[in-house]
């Protein structure tokens, strides 16, 4: 794990250089394997993620940027949104055709390693440095020692502020790092000043990093390192329950969120905060149109606890069954790697992961903004979590679902618990 003063030697280096279980049931192949590059040879890739139209058009110019290095490879790039995206990756995985390469996340890591839907990376070594990787981010990306994927980059846990739109309501910033009952307060005095048009937030109740927050500062985790939930059915009742009086009239009504999604309230400005990745920072500007977003630490009611840790979940896998394994990792190490990665993308796929990327990173505007909001945090970051477990995609996606119905009147807080762990146990077993 970078020390406090070796980020901080990071950053000052990349400032200078900048001047569901799924069923399975497709079996993949038993692995390509790299055979030699002919760098003659027209190759098409297809590649998939998932974002906003800002993270689209900074892929677009990442390709565009890669083809003009190797006239031979055509990316031919599709994204969508988040849920969207696992949906079709599971179909694709039932019926053997996956991306070649794919945004990844370390959620899935079990899911589609275990059964050899991934390429084992180090069968392709010559073509990605894995040497640009602090240790601690690289084995993110590993499972019982196989490198089936790397990081883009890392994030923290952050709280957003739209800050004219505190301005227009008179009301100071949420300074951060307070309980989580007077962050609550908080947003009940921006609601009340802006007579509801604007909202002082979302409830944080639906997001499972929250609960996992919560979790932490006590010293625990979601799951355990054997592949169980690390909380109990009282635990998650009480955690959803504490959302209520925010969900009274305090946070955004969810059939608002409904209406606009796949926007979020902050990113229309129907919010003036929200909780999210500190990644999330460039594409929040983007959405709302924001001329300028504040990122403080999250409420915790541990002050010194570990609640946070360095978040390395999204990442780029390559499909066990490509056909073309080489040109494949040539593309994957130009996302994770490369100093033109860093320029294009710079903190929107989280902090830069490996050092390459982070020496074409310029440190100013957003992506200084993010550097200090994660330096500003480094007391609270804690060891990551275990492995997330089979079905830990599913599931955060089920924790959401039922954070929403529970907004949306359509369920209560009992039988929403009783609907998780119904849903855990089939998963998890």
């Amino acid at each position: 794990m970078f020390t406090r003063n070796g980020r901080r030697s990071l950053l000052a280096a990349a400032a200078l250089t900048g001047a569901t279980a799924l069923a399975l049931t497709g079996c993949s192949s038993a692995g390509s394997e790299a055979s030699g590059y002919d760098p003659d040879e027209e190759v098409t890739l297809n590649f998939t993620w998932w974002g906003n139209e800002d993270r689209a058009e900074r892929y677009q110019q990442l390709i565009a940027t890669f083809e003009e290095e190797h006239p031979n490879i055509t990316i031919d790039g599709t994204f969508t949104d988040f849920p969207s995206y696992w949906e079709k990756r599971k179909t694709e995985a039932a019926g053997g055709g996956l991306p070649d390469v794919w945004q990844f996340s370390d959620s899935y890591l079990r899911e589609y390693a275990e059964p050899g839907l991934l390429l084992d990376l180090d069968t392709v070594s010559e073509y990605i440095d894995f040497d640009a990787f602090e240790d601690g981010l690289r084995s993110t990306g590993q499972l019982e020692g196989t490198q089936y994927s790397l990081p883009t980059g890392y994030s923290a846990w952050a709280v957003f502020l739209n800050d004219a739109l505190l301005a227009d309501a008179g009301v100071e910033p949420y300074e951060g790092g307070t309980s989580y009952d007077e962050y609550t307060e908080w947003m009940a005095e921006v609601t009340e000043a802006t007579g509801g048009e604007v909202y002082g937030g979302t409830d944080m109740t639906q997001r499972i990093q929250t609960f996992e927050n919560v979790l932490r500062a006590q010293g625990e985790n979601l799951y355990t390192e054997d592949g169980g939930l690390g909380f109990t059915e009282d635990q998650l009742r009480d955690f959803w329950e504490s959302g209520a009086d925010a969900r009274d009239g305090v946070t955004i009504p969810q059939q608002q969120l409904e209406e606009i999604a796949p926007i979020s309230g902050f990113g229309s400005n129907r919010t003036a905060s929200e909780a999210s990745w500190s990644n999330f920072l460039g594409g929040y500007l983007a959405d709302s149109g924001a001329e300028s977003v504040t990122m403080v630490a999250p409420p915790t009611d541990d002050p010194d606890g570990k609640d946070l840790y360095r978040q390395a979940g999204l990442q780029m896998a390559i499909s066990a069954d490509t056909e073309h394994p080489e040109a494949a990792a040539m593309w994957l190490d130009f996302v994770v790697n490369s100093e033109e990665a860093g320029e294009v993308f710079g903190t929107t796929l989280g902090f830069p992961a490996s050092e390459t990327k982070l020496a074409g990173t310029t440190l100013e505007g957003v992506d200084a903004q993010v550097a200090e909001y994660l330096d500003s945090v480094a007391d609270r970051i804690g060891d990551a979590p275990p492995v997330p477990v089979v079905g830990y995609g599913s599931l955060e996606q089920t924790f959401w679902d039922l954070g929403k119905s529970i907004g949306l009147g359509a369920i209560t807080v009992d039988q929403a618990v009783e609907q998780f762990f119904a849903e855990a146990q089939v998963i998890l077993g």
